[in-house]
């Protein structure tokens, strides 16, 4: 309760005074979030590692948050994992899983799904040599659609979560422009996390319109103000990133355009120094975003 507290708290203030260097405030008229708000669970695994699941997911819930994207299972088997989760009244729609996983272990992969009840099944990071290239692009995409070939026979989406290290310049485009052209949308998708997609130096609104239809899922992340772009790492330490609402990304205008192309979930992934804290903030942000 003392989470939802505080998210209510900061809800009143973000309410009532938005700073003017806010990305929302010249927007703030016809701002719109109306989906439902989830959070990545990879963001508190530091509190579920010192007290349990049960404890780390009952926050969760007391934050105001209805649903979950997971990345791992906590040492449990798929179905007490479930069982945990309805007892604290919170549903999954999306899993992480690696390639590896994908590659070698599928049928385990499938049973976890539907134990949890999930419908989409991605991951995060296709193993390659820095720096990404043209080769390893279409390799990853002649195996995500085999990945989602083997998946939508059980009656799941695939997806793949690009994390920062794919724009490199192709021609007019990037390889990431490259491997979404590549894949199948009737056995892709995509998960947009905005911080790398943004730190790249790419506009997250141009990609959308650029491939409408592919992204059905998001993780809501940012980096804070003053620093620079431009980054194929794929990395950024915690101390660089924001709160929500608080750093570069225009807020308003990108989850418009997310919810007219029609994306399907959003998650709020903290990776901050502190995400205890500061996930309730950024809960309250988005929750004051709405009409």
């Amino acid at each position: 309760m003392k989470y939802l507290l505080s998210a209510i708290a900061v809800l009143t203030f973000a309410a009532c005074a938005i700073p003017e260097s806010d990305p929302a405030a010249d927007d703030s008229a016809d701002a719109s979030f109306d989906a439902a708000l989830g959070v990545q669970l990879w963001s508190f695994r530091e509190k579920a590692s010192a007290d349990g699941p049960a404890e780390m997911l009952t926050m969760v819930r007391d934050m105001g948050l209805t649903h979950v994207e997971t990345a791992g299972l906590y040492g449990m088997p798929a179905d007490s994992f479930a069982a945990v989760l309805d007892e604290v009244g919170l549903e999954v729609t999306s899993m992480h899983v690696s390639v590896e996983e994908l590659r070698n272990g599928m049928e385990t992969v499938v049973a976890n799904a539907q134990a949890l009840g999930v419908r989409n099944v991605g991951t995060a990071w296709y193993p390659h040599e820095s720096p990404f290239t043209e080769e390893t692009a279409r390799q990853a995409a002649a195996e995500f659609n085999g990945f989602g070939r083997e998946l939508q026979a059980a009656g799941i989406r695939f997806f793949y979560h690009p994390h920062g290290y794919e724009p490199h310049p192709y021609g007019d485009e990037t390889l990431l422009d490259l491997l979404i052209d590549e894949t199948d949308p009737e056995l892709v998708a995509f998960e947009m996390d905005v911080l790398w997609t943004w730190l790249p130096g790419l506009d997250p609104v141009e990609v959308i319109a650029r491939h409408p239809g592919r992204f059905k899922l998001m993780h809501i992340k940012d980096m804070k103000p003053g620093l620079g772009r431009g980054s194929l790492t794929g990395g950024l330490p915690a101390e660089d990133q924001s709160v929500i609402g608080e750093g570069q990304v225009d807020w308003p205008t990108l989850l418009r355009a997310a919810e007219a192309d029609g994306f399907e979930h959003f998650y709020l992934e903290d990776e901050t120094t502190d995400p205890v804290v500061n996930a309730p903030r950024s809960v309250a942000y988005l929750e004051a975003l709405r009409n």
